[in-house]
């Protein structure tokens, strides 16, 4: 009965799934965050179910339909999934994580352009200890998740100067966030320009367009929370920013 019932919510949401793609197809939406709650209990109930088998039609062609209209797709493991936590555990399950991750979109017939987004982890007291505790786990990590995995910086821990540091070193692509970066700044005076060149440079052919995160400040709520829509001028100020002459400040490691 447990198992049934695992199946038949995983149904349900590559149900949801499906219908959300259908409309983002014909309405010209080519970005989509897959939720990382696809699979329920990916990483403890349903973690031995053979789930990529049981529904590899419903997943092909959800996939079908992601590569015909376009669409590029991601996943964003959640604040748990810290591959370079001190705790063996906690860096074990981290990676388990990772590899639930990668079945998903392996399991769509998604090429390595659709990509997964992880933060560096934590600082633990020592932020180039933990960043050097960082490379290790990543090179144990299988083929089908380092293929996908793009490092982005943080609005309290790691800087973009640190993600892209630590991408170069592993040969990962880094992301840019514009608001992470604007709560916790490497260099205030080097531009949101001046960074996305930067990790453009982590970027290979293989790995697809390079991605760069933007948001906005919600105005009532947290520092770094989301605001629920975006305020034209200041993101047409961005816009103008990165559409116009290269950045002349130098962002370097």
């Amino acid at each position: 009965m447990q198992t049934k019932s695992c199946f038949s919510l995983i149904g349900s949401n590559l149900d949801a799934l499906e219908r959300l793609i259908t409309y983002n197809a014909r309405n010209g939406i080519r970005m989509f965050r897959i939720s990382s709650d696809l699979i329920p209990f990916g990483l403890s109930l349903a973690e031995e179910l053979p789930w990529q088998n049981h529904y590899s039609k419903k997943l092909e062609s959800i996939g079908g339909e992601i590569r015909r209209s376009g669409m590029r797709a991601s996943m964003h493991p959640g604040q748990y999934t810290v591959l370079n936590s001190t705790d063996e555990s906690v860096a074990d399950r981290a990676s388990r994580d990772l590899d639930y991750h990668a079945k998903v979109l392996d399991g769509l017939g998604l090429g390595p352009e659709h990509k997964m987004i992880l933060h560096l982890g934590g600082v633990y007291g020592d932020k180039e200890r933990a960043k050097e505790h960082f490379m290790p786990r990543y090179k144990l990590l299988y083929a089908e998740v380092k293929k996908r995995l793009v490092l982005e910086n943080d609005d309290e821990l790691f800087n973009i100067e640190d993600v892209t540091e630590t991408a170069s070193a592993t040969g990962m692509p880094a992301a840019y966030d514009n608001l992470h970066n604007a709560i916790n700044p490497a260099d205030a005076s080097c531009k949101d320009v001046g960074w996305i060149e930067k990790c453009r440079e982590t970027w290979t052919k293989e790995d697809g367009p390079q991605k760069v995160h933007y948001s906005q400040q919600s105005p009532d709520k947290r520092r770094g929370a989301h605001s629920k829509s975006i305020r034209i001028d200041e993101f047409l100020d961005y816009y103008r920013e990165l559409s116009g002459t290269p950045a002349r400040t130098s962002c370097s490691n």
